[in-house]
């Protein structure tokens, strides 16, 4: 096998071959390596790789090539820097209890992935590890705070990379790099031993990946409740993967064109979202355009997801000052994390319980959507990928609540749902003609229905399908 054949399968077509012993692991996790050899200086999307020890594993995505974030999730003697000086160096001493479940899956992780220094990012330019370049244009981001992984998996590195999202990190990259990026439900994966609900439930964990079935795979082997969490949410009997390919049947299908905040949008990125419209009409399904409330002000809902990311910041980065014995200033943290820290610092406890409180009123309001429509379709982003060196211009003057501002508005469709809990996921279903760029769309739906979306997405993988399409920077083309 050459790299042209490895990049043409996702995860599941790799799987399968090694299964029927047309190709081992171990050749697969050769090509890999080779790939981050011959792809990576030109994208900057892995900061370590390492040969993998390959195990059988069960499952459908057994012997795949994987990589895994530098962030939220730990391997036993792999350095866990969080795109942080602070924490340069730093080594985990055990696997987390999701590692253990992609090293029982069979995945060969082979590296770990860029992140914005504690992921308190929509883009991948961290002082430590440099910026993370978009396969489709490297003048321009890869997104983030998984930019590194939709880099890699977008140039054909690997089929399939893990992912975090707590704002909109993973659907960020998806719309970047013309991927697959799915947020699960609250609850669906552990983020444990060493953390609980990463941002009071807001934050998640899966992964990025070319193929519907990829990430409905990946969900299955997350999923499940460990030791201590505290939510716990159900998986269709069935499972994840069985229902790609399934009929959604006819959906009722709500279609917000307008973010919360009012922002306009890129003409293709509502071009292509409106004609994306038209075929879930085409395909039966009845969309009707909506605006539906948030339940607080979009102010107010900035301001609490501030205070909530700022004061859980001062804890960890407390904590990896003391770890590391490092200071905690201009030497070991970006000029954007120490005003989140100074914000956080500053924050009581009865800003705190406020912001749960929004968490709460954002949360009925969204369920209370989706008696109305079973699904929400929006774009997943208003604007096409920004250019690199432009997206912390000022940050040096910002204080947290200003920086918090500038994510959430650069992203305005994505961190409802992490408030909310629900599920969403970001379909590489449009593009721009005008400049060569993937479109991202994105469908949420209630509590715990992931099964919904990915039935759906499996329906507009075969309608609208973007298998053929490939970056300017592809593996394959060595």
């Amino acid at each position: 096998m050459n790299l042209n054949e490895y990049a043409s399968y996702d995860g599941i077509g790799l799987a399968r071959l090694v299964a029927a012993g047309e190709v081992s692991a171990t050749e697969l996790a050769a090509l890999a390596i080779d790939a981050v050899q011959r792809v990576n200086p030109q994208i900057n999307a892995i900061i370590e790789h390492w040969s993998p020890t390959v195990t059988k594993g069960t499952g459908p995505l057994a012997g795949v090539p994987f990589l895994i974030k530098d962030l939220a999730i730990t391997s036993a003697g792999r350095r866990n820097e969080l795109g942080s000086r602070l924490a340069q160096g730093l080594v985990a001493e055990s696997d987390s209890y999701l590692m253990q479940r992609f090293n029982a899956a069979g995945l060969a992780t082979l590296g770990r992935t860029t992140t914005p220094e504690m992921a308190f990012s929509t883009e991948t330019e961290s002082t430590l590890q440099g910026p993370t370049r978009n396969p489709w244009d490297a003048r321009l981001s890869a997104g983030g705070s998984s930019g590194g992984s939709g880099a890699a998996v977008a140039a054909g590195i690997v089929p399939l990379a893990h992912a975090t999202d707590a704002a909109g990190s993973i659907r960020v990259p998806a719309a970047f790099n013309g991927l697959v990026g799915l947020k699960p439900t609250r609850g669906r994966s552990s983020h444990g031993p060493s953390l609980d609900e990463v941002f009071a439930g807001f934050g998640v964990q899966l992964g990025l990946s070319r193929t519907v079935r990829d990430s409905a795979a990946l969900m299955d082997i997350v999923q499940g409740h460990a030791p201590g969490d505290p939510y716990y949410t159900a998986a269709p009997v069935e499972g994840f993967l069985a229902q790609v390919g399934r009929d959604p049947g006819q959906l009722r299908i709500g279609l917000l064109d307008t973010p919360w905040n009012g922002a306009l949008l890129d003409p293709e990125i509502a071009d292509a979202t409106h004609a994306v419209a038209l075929e879930l009409e085409a395909l039966g399904h009845k969309v009707e355009r909506v605006n539906p409330p948030l339940g607080t002000s979009w102010e107010s809902f900035v301001e609490a997801n501030a205070s909530i990311w700022c004061a859980a910041l001062v804890r960890w980065i407390d904590g990896l000052a003391a770890a590391t014995m490092r200071p905690i200033d201009v030497s070991t943290l970006e000029p954007a994390t120490l005003a989140c820290y100074a914000y956080g610092q500053q924050s009581r406890a009865v800003d705190f319980a406020g912001a749960l409180e929004i968490r709460n009123l954002i949360s009925r309001s969204v369920a209370h959507w989706f008696n109305d429509f079973d699904v929400l379709l929006t774009p997943t982003l208003p604007r096409l990928p920004h250019a690199l060196d432009t997206y912390s211009l000022g940050a040096d003057t910002m204080d947290g609540l200003q920086w918090t501002s500038r994510v959430f508005e650069h992203s305005p469709f994505t961190p409802v749902f992490n408030v909310a809990g629900t599920p969403a996921i970001s379909l590489p279903l449009g593009m721009s003609c005008e400049h060569g760029l993937p479109i991202g769309i994105q469908f949420a739906s209630r509590f715990g229905t992931e099964d919904t979306l990915l039935r759906l997405a499996g329906q507009l993988e075969q309608a609208l399908p973007w298998d053929e399409r490939r970056p300017g920077i592809w593996v394959g083309d060595y």
